[in-house]
């Protein structure tokens, strides 16, 4: 009894250890990483502020909004603007005008031809430009380079029995819905993997991601 009680304590301390060099060089990495791409950031904000310029809009590039950080804690994330400025109040209108877009956003909360997308918005998501500022919430530290997706607040209900495994990590700014099929995921497919990811995640796991990630932004596959 005594050998069972001092083999399964040793077990929960190797795993407290294990999890902790984890977390430690995961955030090491999640900084070098952050502040180097960080030094894009000004030179594409130009380049994508004149494009939309040049099409009559002048409105802030930079987006915030506010998402669903780790366990349940609200934080603003950072993206680039891909949307006309009144994004929400456009979608809610579309949904109760057309009801086959609404069932395709009920069910991947997603719509393959959005009508909110600008013309330069759809070009700096395909190249996933749009994502470079949040490397912002990771250097700050409410977001990981590889982690689940940061969940709109709205989005909390629709998230149901997933909710409590998916918020035990930081969000991430690719994760692994991302690699297994991006916007050709379903909501609910999405919130399986990334239950999977909360429950698994390891650094081998984190590895395969980001280069799985890398393929997927040169061949632009699955991006809307």
């Amino acid at each position: 009894m005594n050998d069972t009680i001092t083999t399964n304590k040793a077990i929960v301390e190797k795993k407290s250890i294990n999890e902790f060099l984890y977390l430690f060089f995961k955030r090491l990495f999640d900084i070098f990483v952050s502040v180097i791409g960080l030094i894009f950031l000004i030179p594409s904000a130009i380049i994508i502020k004149i494009a939309y310029m040049l099409t009559g809009d002048f409105n802030s590039i930079i987006y915030t909004q506010d998402r669903i950080g780790k366990n349940g804690k609200i934080f603003k994330l950072y993206k680039f603007r891909s949307m006309i400025p009144n994004a929400d109040e456009v979608l809610f209108r579309t949904l109760e005008l057309d009801k086959i877009l609404a069932e395709e956003y009920n069910t991947n909360k997603k719509m393959k031809k959005d009508p909110r997308v600008t013309p330069v918005g759809r070009i700096i998501r395909k190249l996933s430009i749009d994502e470079l500022p949040q490397l912002i919430n990771v250097l700050i530290g409410n977001m990981s380079l590889i982690g689940n997706r940061p969940y709109l607040p709205r989005e909390k209900y629709d998230m149901g029995e997933f909710y409590d495994d998916i918020v035990k990590t930081k969000p991430g700014v690719t994760g692994y819905w991302q690699v297994s099929g991006r916007s050709d995921v379903t909501f609910k497919k999405r919130l399986e993997l990334e239950k999977y990811y909360s429950l698994n995640y390891s650094t081998l796991l984190d590895i395969k991601i980001f280069f799985k990630t890398f393929i997927a932004i040169v061949r632009g596959h699955g991006a809307e």
